[in-house]
């Protein structure tokens, strides 16, 4: 990674920040929140050329056509009387339309420059808030990988992210033009009757008061409804990626059941949600429609008495109809906030998980592979330990096998060797230097793993093999010789341009294993370890690999980690591991020689095998 990218990196990490609600949204809004300024300026503007047609309305239908002035301010009864009076402009009532035409433009023209604008500035907050989940998912420890579902993972940063944009983009920015609308509906609604304005002043508590119910109960069932739609979405995940273990049990049935059943209780609760928010809008139409019907029969019994004129309850009803919006907009931005702020806690709960500690100001010893394991005791949950009081070494350039029964500790040994995870007791050092001393990035650099269930991308075969290092066609056909992949690859139509299916469905699990040592091959490490990574290849093509891994990898060390005897016989030193113990310490020779597990696995295998294990040893 190049300098600009690791300072970009770390820059949107925020180096283990604890985020709020708030500190994550202006995140968010790195390099949009002057497009966002500029949005809700032109959305102000807009609200406030909404305040100019009543009034033009107003002055039509009082002045031009009732000869009333009615509540007009004064210096706009002079500015029609300068213009040519009353008589001018009922000879020339076109003038009205124009201005309202007028009107209607310039509002047109700000609301496309607020759309615009706010569709840039939400497009550019979406993808920062999705660099920066990224990013830190990227950083976080393989134990917090295992305990959250990957269809969770997913939901979060999709559904999560687009409920946030649209808090932010079609509630937030509003406030500025809502705040104008109330402002100026309120004023000229109270300048041309306070007594009408009283009745709909005093029904905007009841609006706020019915939100808020509402708004306390539509986030639980709002929680509910994401929950759902992970476990729907990690179920959806599990079946697309392993359709062939679904096909190979004809398991069809019993997976679609299973979704099916998932999917009726993800959407019963987006039913109940439903049912709220339909009682939530239907409630405020009612008390809109009372408000409504009240103003006009008490407009009307004030125009009877003289209180008011007729173009002012025409121009009264329309700032109420302006008013009255945004404030069911508030209404509803208190319901939306529900939903946003459920949104904003499963994100915080990705973007506060604490990142991997990388220590890249660590040691960086010289990596020639002299492996120590002292006393190291480690388990996956408190009080069930995995490994206990292991102890051996490695000396630089030899290789180490390791045999042990399912569930042993082996695949365990390397996730600690590379710390995946952490030991709870003794210690792992690489050339007398403590793993947890080095800077990690300079630690995995100098290990390469062919792990247990060789994951390959959905790329070229060719990019798959050189994806962990930088490598010309040459270095790659190398490494897949010795992997003893190339003549397979060869025979793919395209070659190492062959399209590598999802998780490599298109080639068969010893091609995905050959191809992943060939992935490890290229980054040509001091260290490599092989976890059960030839149980997929026949014993010829095993023995094959072994060969070529033995020209190839030079004064690397090598840890092998396998159930057969074959691939380790020719270590110099074999592991036999046992509940987490090192039971047995040896050469092959000495091993077979000995009562134990060892021997009798060789017994076993020796028929198959050709002799390994002779009568008696």
């Amino acid at each position: 990674m190049d300098a600009p990218e690791k300072g970009k990196r770390d820059e949107m990490k925020e180096n283990g920040k604890t985020y709020t609600k708030t500190g994550m949204l202006l995140c968010f809004l790195r390099g949009s929140k002057g497009l966002f300024a500029a949005s809700i300026l032109a959305s102000a503007v807009v609200a406030a050329l909404d305040m100019v047609t009543p009034q033009i309305i107003r002055i039509v239908v009082d002045y031009c056509l009732g000869d009333e002035m009615g509540s007009l301010p004064v210096f706009v009864q002079e500015a029609l009387a300068a213009a040519g009076g009353r008589t001018y402009f009922l000879r020339n009532l076109y003038l009205a339309a124009v201005a309202v035409l007028a009107v209607a433009v310039f509002s047109a023209f700000f609301q496309y420059l607020n759309t615009y604008l706010n569709a840039r500035a939400t497009e550019r907050m979406v993808k920062t808030a999705r660099d920066l989940l990224f990013s830190h998912i990227e950083e976080l420890p393989f134990d917090w990988h295992m305990k959250n579902q990957t269809g969770d993972i997913l939901q979060r940063c999709t559904s999560d992210v687009t409920t946030v944009r649209d808090f932010v983009s079609e509630q937030l920015v509003q406030v500025m033009r809502i705040a104008i609308l109330i402002l100026f509906s309120a004023f000229f609604m109270a300048s041309m009757s306070w007594k009408l304005s009283l009745v709909v002043f005093l029904s905007v508590p009841v609006i706020v008061g019915y939100s808020w119910f509402f708004y306390r109960r539509i986030g639980h069932l709002f929680l509910q409804c994401d929950e759902n739609e992970g476990v729907l979405s990690t179920i959806t995940q599990e079946n697309l990626t392993g359709v062939r273990v679904v096909r190979a049990f004809g398991r069809e049935q019993y997976e679609r059941e299973r979704f099916r059943k998932q999917n009726v209780v993800y959407t019963d609760a987006w039913m109940d949600l439903c049912r709220l928010l339909s009682g939530f809008w239907a409630s405020g139409d009612l008390l809109m429609g009372l408000q409504l019907m009240l103003i006009v029969v008490l407009g009307t019994v004030f125009c009877v008495r003289g209180e008011l004129t007729a173009g002012e309850l025409i121009a009264f009803i329309s700032y109420n109809r302006r008013l009255i919006w945004p404030v069911r907009r508030l209404g509803r931005m208190l319901s939306e906030m529900s939903k946003a702020g459920v949104s904003m806690e499963r994100l915080l709960y990705i973007l506060n998980s604490p990142a991997e500690e990388r220590n890249e100001a660590g040691q960086t010893p010289a990596m020639r592979g002299d492996i120590v394991f002292d006393h190291v005791s480690f388990g996956y949950e408190k009080d069930v330990p995995v490994l206990r009081d292991v102890s051996f070494r490695v000396a630089g350039g030899s290789t180490l096998g390791i045999l042990g029964p399912t569930g042993s500790g082996k695949s365990t040994l390397m996730h600690l060797l590379n710390r995946l995870y952490d030991a709870d007791e003794g210690r792992i050092t690489v050339d007398g230097v403590d793993v947890r001393d080095m800077s990690l990035p300079w630690l995995r650099a100098h290990i390469g793993m062919v792990l247990q269930e060789p994951y390959l991308f959905s790329r070229t075969v060719g990019e798959n093999i050189a994806m962990a290092a930088e490598a010309g066609e040459e270095k790659i056909r190398s490494a897949a010789r010795t992997a003893a992949v190339d003549e397979s690859i060869e025979q793919f139509a395209r070659g190492y341009d062959t399209l590598v299916g999802e998780r490599g469905v298109t080639l068969s699990g010893g091609q995905k294993q050959r191809v992943a040592i060939a992935r490890t091959l290229v980054q040509g490490t001091p260290i490599l370890v092989f976890d059960d990574s030839l149980s997929a290849v026949d014993a010829e093509t095993d023995a094959k690999i072994r060969r070529a891994l033995a020209a190839y990898t030079g004064q690397a060390t090598v840890i092998l980690i396998s159930h057969r005897i074959a691939t380790l016989r020719e270590a110099d030193q074999i592991l036999v591991l046992e509940q987490g113990r090192v039971t047995q310490q040896g050469t092959h020779e000495e091993l077979a020689g000995q009562p134990g597990l060892y021997r009798e696995i060789c017994a076993i295998q020796d028929p198959e095998e050709g002799g390994m294990c002779h009568a008696g040893a």
